[in-house]
């Protein structure tokens, strides 16, 4: 079995996990789900990725750690407090954007290039804004979601939109779609049209 001895974090990992002891951070990201994003994006080589839901930047930190030099990162987050000490660690990071907006209008009205990879871990692009999000995504892109497992901190009701939100992914066809009963829950789709 593994343990999380085995996994070689990102070296700023622990300052950011020493920040989220220190103000209280309820909701941090968990091992597995890093290594599997720093796994998935070193597979996009001069990638352009989305991270919605910037938080502390602990998933941030296993993304940029699995960039080349070519590749670029933007993270979204509505947090001011959150974004600005995400910034603290990465504003030094000329690949790396952090943006303190609502992901919602965000996702309305971005008109860059498209992503390869996006990892939706907030309301917005994860149980909103789907379609739009999902029009951000290249063919052959990664769309990427956790905390899918029934967690501990769900509010009630939850549980009921996490189900219709998997009935929802399930019946796209312009993605393959797997379900990973591992981690906190994850839902990985490539799109393929």
């Amino acid at each position: 079995m593994l343990n999380d001895n085995i996994f070689k974090k990102p070296e700023i990992h622990s300052k950011i996990e020493a920040k989220l002891v220190e103000i209280g951070f309820t909701m941090p990201s968990d091992l597995y789900i890093g290594s599997l994003l720093k796994t998935l994006i070193a597979s996009k080589p001069s990638g352009n990725f989305l991270e919605l839901g910037t938080g502390i930047g602990l998933s941030l930190s296993w993304m940029i750690d699995g960039m080349d030099d070519n590749s670029t990162l933007t993270s979204v987050d509505n947090d001011p407090k959150l974004i600005q000490i995400a910034k603290e660690f990465f504003e030094d990071n000329e690949r790396v954007k952090l943006i303190l907006a609502d992901g919602a209008k965000w996702i309305e009205n971005y008109q860059g290039p498209q992503f390869d990879l996006i990892f939706a871990d907030a309301w917005p692009g994860k149980y909103s804004h789907l379609d739009e999000v999902f029009s951000l995504l290249k063919v052959g892109g990664i769309y990427i979601i956790d905390d899918m497992s029934e967690q501990q901190n769900w509010p009630e009701g939850h549980s009921e939109k996490a189900a219709s939100l998997v009935e929802i992914l399930e019946n796209r066809k312009d993605f393959h779609l797997t379900k990973m009963n591992w981690s906190t829950g994850v839902i990985l789709m490539t799109k393929i049209f």
